[in-house]
């Protein structure tokens, strides 16, 4: 990508890793910057990346759909859709989670699991129950094993995520059960067990698993 005088471009910042602005001058590989928060930064051309100045504000569902795939752009674009309570954007058909730190029931109670039954991915807004339709749906078409990777720093919610892909896909095996329990019931009485087995202690996370 061409950088010029004029260009609209994000450099890094020690404060908030990434601020945007327009350059103003250009000497050898050096390019002078003027930020948005009104200082004046210098970084090699190889530092500096171009701004998609026709993104809408909230953000775009799939960043595949954005001018520039670099760094500063995804974590703009997160950062955007998070300020709107949008904690799943997609990667083509990667999703990407941001802990909310705090309860979203709304996002996943019974009825928002009917809209997502049989949609197509990319059809509703992005949601892990997105992705484990699309597992459940190809193993039960094609008779395969399926798999969905959750990875993630420590505390980013894995477990969390882990919990709801369960709970979807339990939902989605049927509701009939032992003792009047549902399918869904008995898996998530068993996730303590489970996680027991994979407990640790991590520098950010003194509950990690």
């Amino acid at each position: 990508v061409n950088i010029i005088v004029g260009s609209h471009v994000w450099v890094e910042d020690p404060t908030v890793a990434w601020i945007d602005g327009e350059v103003f001058k250009i000497s050898g590989e050096e390019v002078h910057v003027q930020t948005t928060n009104g200082k004046t930064a210098v970084a090699n051309i190889s530092k500096v990346f171009p701004k998609d100045t026709e993104a809408p504000p909230g953000g775009v569902d799939d960043m595949t759909k954005l001018s520039y795939l670099h760094e500063p752009g995804v974590l703009h674009n997160l950062a955007m859709r998070y300020e709107l309570n949008e904690i799943y954007t997609y990667t083509g058909n990667i999703l990407i989670a941001i802990n909310p730190f705090q309860r979203l029931p709304h996002l996943y109670d019974t009825h928002m699991m009917e809209q997502y039954k049989g949609a197509a991915f990319g059809e509703l807004n992005p949601h892990v129950f997105a992705v484990a339709d699309v597992a459940y749906r190809a193993m039960m078409n094609e008779g395969k094993s399926n798999s969905i990777l959750v990875s993630g720093e420590s505390g980013a919610g894995k477990t969390e995520t882990t919990k709801m892909l369960m709970r979807y896909l339990a939902y989605l095996g049927g509701r009939s059960g032992v003792e009047g329990r549902t399918v869904e019931q008995q898996v998530l009485e068993s996730n303590p067990v489970l996680e027991a087995f994979g407990n640790a202690k991590t520098v950010r996370n003194n509950n990690s698993r």
